[in-house]
């Protein structure tokens, strides 16, 4: 053994094991009055020498310290130096890690500490870098409870002796730069708990690339900007986003769309086909299930645990951003589910990340969903905010997302959701309210408003919370939209019972127009409705096959011409007829029959008219946008309404006859004299209906009717949807 006195036997021995909290203080070059020496710890190695980094020459040779794999030596000169590593096998020449000083800056500590680094990735994480000249990886983590931390990978053989972090105080974070890696390269940090506990090793929270699932490792990645070719759709995103555009979302589990023998579902593949398909079927968005790496396929990515990762499943980071600017390039917008509600417990996690609830409450009546066996964020805590704050940041600015669709709102906002008396925590105040979630929500959509121009948030939100799409400034949670998850689950009861008793719920269609325009909403027919037994919605529609698909295509007809977004999800519009599986695809073959391939044409119609007329969208968000001219009508299940636009534009009359039975000579009183054309007909042969209608148009007659001067006397087909307009 070589005597080193500034070594001491419980420092040289928790080096060795790996357990030294303060690793930069004793490894490295040192000086301890006699002279210069370096001290390394190499496990495994068969010798080392310190070699000049300019010129080549043997500086110096380490000698292992009683077979703890700790190396020390003597060394000429203070001049930068390479470790020159004998292995079995093979030699390796390197920097060493402890050769390099503090790495994260001042204003990164100062923004870290304010908890406001909004471009957190690029100051955690994994991130390729030049320091002094030397190519490497900077990594650093958040784990201010941890008494060690370590990275470990292919590049040390998953050795947590050999590359323990560096702890910045106050910050809580632990750092290193290991030189000779770059993007490719897995990893994991192992962590040991403040009771001296070791962790499971854990993935990097703020890694932007990971291992295709069921691996669990975190990837460097490329930190150099895509060459983005979307300026122009930029630049225009937020009048296509307007309240007074039309919005029609594609809803899309890309793993389950479509599978086309050996070929992997990627994002190459999605260009090639989704791409192309959204476009021609009129949609103006797609909106994609949660693709944030997550480690279990079946929760569809709404147990998410890498917030700053496009999945692995479909390919690299810079291979979704193509997907994004391909996107653009086609008019197509493209929105992203995001959850910051909660994160599954997967031991590589956050859970417990550092030995603590760090990112979740430690009581469980706060920080535990019993619904979904996940974890809650601790929303009252700064750093946790500026976590989720920067991920949502990430997605809308390194990948030009144009918006978030963020998940279950709902159990965000109160402290009993889901819960029973007893289970739950009260507020400040002694209410149900989580009033640090309000805050983080407020704070999260005013962020966004500021930094991502154009870009639009969007909230699963199940209940009658006041003003969930009203300014922060006025009070308000700040999205730009709301699910109408009231007018989805009152308009599938109606359309689910048999037309018989239809008269009895009359209200189940009208009642979504008390409230239509108290929020800014999308109109949703998710995914959540064709799971879980609740099987697809042809399934759910009445009466014989004929009927199914004529209340289907009704359906339809009235969510296209009823105020507000729309949003559906992929199989509803070719009328799957089996459940969806996430673990197959869209029945596509079912296009062959003329029924399915029908309704898909009408969804494709109804993109196209909804688009075209400003009237059906223009004032989706507002009163004026929409007039009742016949409610009432419980007896034969009819309704009738008008949709306006701004001055000039033609409104358009819409009219359900939601029972089976055709009724001619049904007049109803309209505001313009002359001819009035057909623009819908869900019934029309080309759908699969049976042609019952108006032939294309008809003039109005000198009879007045629902305080109008003319009226039409129209011909309303079987379970079928007309829209006209004057002209």
């Amino acid at each position: 053994m070589t005597e080193v006195s500034s070594l001491d036997r419980a420092t040289l021995q928790a080096l060795a094991n790996g357990t030294h909290g303060d690793p930069f203080a004793a490894l490295g070059r040192r000086d301890d009055g006699a002279g210069p020496y370096v001290r390394a710890v190499l496990p495994g190695a068969e010798g080392v020498e310190v070699v000049a980094r300019d010129g080549g020459e043997v500086v110096g040779v380490l000698t292992e310290l009683d077979g703890t794999g700790v190396f020390e030596g003597p060394v000429k000169g203070v001049d930068p130096y390479l470790l020159r590593i004998r292995w079995p096998g093979a030699t390796f020449e390197t920097e060493d890690p402890y050769s390099f000083g503090l790495l994260l800056g001042d204003l990164d500590l100062h923004l870290l500490g304010e908890s406001r680094h909004f471009e957190l990735a690029s100051a955690l994480g994994a991130n390729p870098m030049t320091i002094d000249g030397v190519a490497g990886v900077r990594f650093a983590v958040w784990a201010p409870n941890a008494r060690r931390v370590a990275v470990i990978g292919d590049f040390n053989a998953w050795d947590s002796r050999r590359n323990p972090m560096r702890l910045r105080q106050p910050s809580g974070v632990w750092e290193i730069f290991i030189p000779r890696l770059g993007p490719g390269e897995r990893y994991k940090f192992a962590l040991i708990g403040p009771d001296g506990a070791i962790l499971p090793d854990k993935a990097d929270p703020v890694a932007r690339s990971a291992e295709k699932a069921p691996s669990t490792a975190s990837v460097v990645a490329s930190v150099e900007p895509y060459a983005w070719t979307d300026a122009a759709w930029m630049e225009q995103r937020a009048a296509k986003h307007a309240e007074t555009a039309p919005l029609s979302f594609y809803e899309v589990h890309l793993g389950s769309w479509l599978k086309q023998g050996d070929r992997d579902v990627d994002w190459d593949f999605a260009i090639e086909k989704l791409i192309p398909y959204v476009a021609g079927m009129g949609f103006t968005h797609v909106e994609l299930l949660p693709i944030s790496e997550h480690p279990f396929g079946g929760s569809w990515g709404y147990q998410p645990l890498g917030l700053f990762a496009p999945t692995g499943r479909y390919g690299a980071p810079e291979e979704f951003a193509r997907f994004v600017d391909a996107a653009h390039a086609a008019g197509i917008g493209v929105i992203v589910d995001w959850v910051p509600a909660h994160f599954p417990t997967d031991s590589h996690g956050l859970y417990r990340f550092d030995g603590t609830a760090l990112y979740e409450h430690a009581d469980p009546r706060e920080g535990f969903h019993i619904d979904w066996n996940t974890a809650i964020y601790n929303f009252g805590r700064r750093e946790v905010q500026n976590f989720l704050i920067a991920s949502g940041l990430f997605w809308l600015e390194r990948f030009h997302v144009d918006g978030l669709r963020v998940d279950a709102v709902a159990s965000m906002l109160y402290r009993d959701y889901s819960r029973k008396a007893g289970e739950w925590v009260p507020n400040q105040y002694g209410g149900r309210e989580n009033l640090e979630a309000v805050g983080f929500i407020q704070h999260m959509n005013a962020v966004v408003r500021e930094r991502a121009a154009g870009a639009i948030m969007i909230a699963e939100e199940s209940t009658a919370w006041p003003g969930v799409t009203k300014p922060t400034t006025e009070g308000g949670l700040g999205f730009h939209y709301k699910w109408n998850m009231g007018w989805m689950h009152d308009t599938l009861h109606y359309m689910e019972q048999n037309p018989i008793y239809r008269q009895y719920d009359h209200d189940g269609i009208t009642f979504g127009l008390v409230y239509a325009f108290s929020e800014k909403f999308v109109l949703p027919i998710s995914h959540d409705e064709v799971v879980h037994g609740k099987g697809s919605l042809l399934q759910k529609m009445p009466g014989d096959a004929w009927q199914k698909f004529a209340n289907l295509r009704a359906l339809f007809g009235l969510m296209w011409s009823h105020p507000g977004k729309k949003l559906l999800f992929m199989g509803c519009e070719v009328a799957q007829f089996r459940e969806w599986n996430h673990d197959d695809q869209v029945d596509w073959a079912a296009l062959d029959d003329p029924n399915h391939a029908g309704v898909q044409r009408l969804v494709r119609d109804l993109n196209r008219i909804y688009a075209s007329e400003r009237s059906l969208h223009a004032r989706d968000c507002e009163p004026a946008g929409f007039r009742w001219v016949i409610g009432d009508d419980r007896t034969n299940s009819v309704f009738a309404f008008l949709r306006q636009g701004e001055a000039g534009d033609p409104p358009v009359l819409v009219v359900a006859n939601m029972t089976p039975v055709p009724r001619h000579g049904y007049r109803i009183g309209v505001p313009v004299a002359g001819h009035w054309s057909e623009i819908l007909n869900t019934d029309a042969g080309i759908y699969g209906g049976s042609n019952v209608g108006n032939g294309g148009g008809l003039p109005t007659i000198d009879v007045a009717g629902h305080g109008e001067a003319q009226s039409l006397d129209l011909t309303l087909p079987p379970l079928g949807v007309v829209a006209l307009r004057p002209g």
